[in-house]
């Protein structure tokens, strides 16, 4: 099987409904996608809507069931692979004419491709027997994009049975990783994201779908997504200790992307990506070094050469240049590209009031908010239909929200079990602790709002798929969580798959007006977290002082890092480029002068 992409550039997970369905509507153009397998009952929805999409006969798999988490999921996964399978069929038969099927899959294939050269020259034959050939050549080499998922480590709480034991490796992540493992995908891959989860890490262990076929194939693999190349050294090597060879690490930029934003240390995507370019190799073969001997212990084949290990990077990138850059610089197999895809109705899964609000979008409509449940920052779209819903309930003095699918309980500061500290039931019992501390009116607020603004993701981030279908709401809950990255003020209006793709090659414009280089964007991005963070300084210990110390040095050095080397990859407006590190520079020095100085 032939498994070089045919694109450079991926969809990557996107919220839980945005890409649920992506590679129903992507997959057959040969272009790669990630769903996310954390929601079942949004699953659940899904098989319901395409079984009948499909004219089949649709078989509810209901919660009284054994192992239904697991077994939605493995059926909605065999489900779309069908379809993609159908529709890949389907394309092939097509005619070779202006706008048919076939012809978009190879016209949007990058410039360079070799099958989108082949195609160009058949197109423009006079010659009938070569013309012949070459479409017969041509119809053989459609294949499909990847249908990817996605689970991430954080959402893993325990799930019990009737009696109010602990199910056995049913907690959510275990029972959404099982269902991948069971379902008919191959040339397929599991993206783990959000850090290191012993247990679900060992019970990858026990699943030998992800175990290679041979050299560098693999029907189901592993792909770590991480922040920088101590996190893919952790975390491979965790894997590879436990026969598990990672194919790939997916670097995500910490605060210039959709989503939980995971802040580093003030390192930068551009010294961050120097380091793997440099260790690339190092890191293969310390990992091979250490996943051969656990596969002869198995009594499984070994390789006297390392697997194949790609690296990709996504997270506010916008341009074509900016794609060539990393692609050509930096070495990555491919980009990912997810925030403008949900302006694109033909890949993502949006509704339409929430998709007008996308266009509308500005800088100071994106914030990087406390709303997640988790604890963790969150990049988050105001004045959302759910943004709305909440504000309600605080006006009617009934902050939080029903806590319906549970997936994000982690808080035991009331109760035995976990609950949600987005839930009716948490903030109420926050609220009236808070009452009893007699702060002053400012310090009183702060913390109000910190605590009622916790959102209930799970519902939120499900919607839009339930709505665009007209799919049965979520208890009646309508209210829409939107999580773009900053990257989306600089897209304004709705584009078809053809526009957006060519946009990424450049064969097109679909941006109106300047915006920020990707990795200026990002260190600014990283500036106002600092700032912020400094604001804290009055109370904070040692501890978190030097933290901020490495914050500020890591800042200085990344803006040293690319004046040294922005001539290497800054190829068009490298004066822009140059005042802006002037201008971060000094807004850096300043604030290390201005609150860490000794």
């Amino acid at each position: 099987m032939n498994n070089t992409p045919l694109h450079t550039f991926h969809i990557p997970v996107l919220g839980l409904a945005y890409t649920i369905d992506s590679p129903v509507k992507v997959a057959r153009y040969g272009i790669n996608s990630v769903i996310s397998i954390i929601e079942d009952k949004l699953i659940e929805l899904m098989r319901m809507h395409y079984y009948k999409e499909a004219n089949k006969p649709y078989m509810p798999i209901t919660s009284k069931e054994h192992d239904y988490r697991a077994r939605r999921i493995t059926d909605y996964l065999n489900l779309v692979n069908d379809i993609v399978t159908k529709q890949v069929e389907k394309l092939k038969e097509t005619a070779f004419e202006v706008g048919s099927e076939i012809s978009k899959y190879f016209d949007m294939l990058p410039d360079g491709h070799s099958l989108r050269s082949l195609y160009t020259e058949m197109m423009c034959s006079d010659d009938s027997n070569r013309k012949s050939l070459l479409e017969d050549f041509l119809r053989k080499q459609v294949r499909a994009g990847r249908i990817d998922v996605n689970i991430m480590t954080k959402v893993d709480k325990n799930n019990y049975d009737a009696d109010g034991n602990i199910l056995t490796d049913s907690s959510d992540a275990l029972a959404a990783l099982r269902g991948y493992a069971n379902s008919d995908l191959t040339n397929s891959a599991v993206i783990f994201s959000a850090g290191l989860n012993p247990r679900l890490f060992n019970y990858l262990e026990t699943l030998p779908a992800f175990q290679p076929k041979g050299w560098g194939i693999f029907d189901k693999a592993v792909i770590v997504k991480v922040s920088d190349y101590r996190s893919a050294l952790i975390q491979g090597k965790y894997l590879a200790k436990k026969g598990i060879w990672v194919s790939e690490f997916r670097i995500e930029s910490g605060l210039n992307c959709g989503g939980h934003a995971f802040a580093t240390d003030g390192s930068l995507l551009g010294p961050i990506l120097e380091e793997f370019r440099v260790k690339r190799n190092e890191l293969k073969d310390s990992l091979h070094t250490l996943y051969n001997p656990v596969l002869q212990q198995k009594g499984l084949a070994t390789f006297p050469e390392p697997h194949p290990l790609k690296i990709t990077v996504q997270g506010g990138i916008g341009t074509s240049e900016e794609a060539d850059l990393l692609l050509s610089y930096y070495d990555v197999s491919s980009t990912g590209w997810g925030t403008p895809f949900l302006l694109c109705p033909e890949a993502t899964t949006v509704d339409d009031s929430t998709l007008h609000q996308l266009c509308a979008a500005k800088e100071n409509d994106i914030l990087l908010s406390n709303n997640s449940p988790l604890g963790i920052r969150f990049n988050y779209l105001k004045g959302t239909s759910s943004d709305k819903e909440k504000m309600s309930r605080m006006r009617a003095g009934k902050p939080g929200s029903p806590c319906t699918e549970k997936h994000l309980v982690s808080n035991t500061e009331f109760t035995d079990k976990p609950i949600c500290t987005a839930s009716y039931t948490y903030q109420k019992l926050k609220l009236a602790q808070l009452q009893t501390l007699n702060l002053p009116a400012d310090e009183y607020e702060k913390q109000y709002i910190n605590i009622v603004s916790k959102e209930c993701l799970c519902v939120g981030l499900s919607n839009a798929a339930a709505i665009h279908y007209k799919l049965p709401p979520f208890k009646q809950m309508r209210g829409v969580t939107m999580c773009p990255g900053p990257n989306v003020a600089y897209f304004n209006k709705v584009v078809s798959l053809k526009e957006m793709v060519d946009y990424i090659y450049g064969r097109c414009n679909i941006v109106d007006g300047e915006r920020p280089h990707m990795f200026i964007k990002e260190l600014s991005l990283n500036i106002a977290y600092f700032e912020q963070q400094l604001q804290t300084l009055a109370s904070a210990n040692e501890k978190t002082i030097r933290e901020l110390r490495t914050f500020g040095d890591n800042l200085l050095a990344g803006i040293a890092y690319y004046r040294k080397r922005s001539a290497d990859f800054i190829k068009h407006q490298t004066e822009v480029f140059t005042e802006a590190l002037n201008r971060c520079e000094l807004e850096v020095q300043s604030l290390v002068a201005c609150k860490l100085s000794v």
